[in-house]
């Protein structure tokens, strides 16, 4: 039996956003830990102080999975992928993250697919035809 992604990370300032794709994730059955926060200090946060996922400090309960958003307040997703850079190498190997945008600009995708080694750029809404390719391709020992 496979097993679930330990937990999943909403980065989006929009409520409504969140409020989909959190039922499109819970409709997946692909994690039972989604944590949301607004924006990418916030993120930074969560992932510094070990990730939480409703479960014990521990870098084993970091999320696997962040679905960013590129523009947000306070920090956007451009300036949290370059503070992410800065993080642990031991916290980064484990995740991947997806930007989750209604961003149209191919000069915003390219630059994605510089800054990460491990993830792509999707548009929004999330769809559960997405979340399962995201498993296939990224978590092929996951659902």
């Amino acid at each position: 039996m496979k097993k679930k992604l330990v937990c999943v990370l909403l980065v989006d300032d929009n409520d409504s956003d969140n409020f989909f794709h959190k039922r499109v994730i819970e409709k997946a059955g692909i994690t039972d830990n989604i944590e949301i926060v607004i924006n990418g200090k916030e993120a930074i946060d969560f992932l510094t102080s070990k990730g939480k996922c409703g479960q014990p400090e521990s870098s084993a309960y970091l999320p696997e999975l962040i679905f960013l958003d590129i523009n947000m307040p306070v920090m956007d997703g451009w300036e949290f992928l370059e503070e992410y850079e800065k993080l642990d190498v031991r916290t980064k190997d484990k995740v991947v993250i997806i930007i989750l945008t209604t961003s149209l600009n191919p000069v915003d995708k390219a630059r994605v697919e510089s800054i990460t080694k491990k993830g792509s750029f999707q548009y929004k809404p999330l769809t559960l035809k997405m979340i399962n390719e995201i498993v296939e391709s990224h978590f092929p020992n996951h659902l």
